[in-house]
């Protein structure tokens, strides 16, 4: 787990982007929009396309950030996956689905990286 300084809502976003760059992913899209569908990070490591969601929260009263990534929302992300990857010409690559939750305590966060958090049925 990484932790900095940020602000809620798009600041989780800017940290987990930071986080993965410096895990060596290159980001190629930010707020993704397609068919009804938003996948805040597209990134891209090797040969591995991974579509990321992004759950920031302040506490961690109401369960961690990841658990409020629904079904509904998985099957929107994997929706736009597939229009993304035959779009952008990625047919070939492997594809993830992964999670970063970012949670906020004492003015720093913690970001923790979910990777294969769900796949397609």
């Amino acid at each position: 787990m990484a932790e900095e300084t940020i602000s809620i809502g798009p600041g989780g976003e800017r940290a987990a982007a930071r986080y993965l760059e410096q895990k060596g992913y290159e980001i190629l899209e930010r707020n993704f929009r397609v068919l009804g569908s938003e996948v805040d990070l597209i990134a891209k490591k090797d040969e591995t396309l991974c579509f990321v969601e992004v759950k920031t929260r302040g506490t961690n009263d109401y369960g961690l950030p990841e658990e409020f990534v629904d079904e509904r929302k998985r099957r929107k992300i994997i929706r736009a996956a597939k229009v993304y990857t035959g779009k952008k010409k990625y047919e070939d690559f492997f594809v993830r689905f992964d999670i970063i939750s970012v949670l906020r305590k004492d003015g720093a966060v913690e970001i923790n990286h979910i990777t294969h958090a769900f796949q397609e049925d």
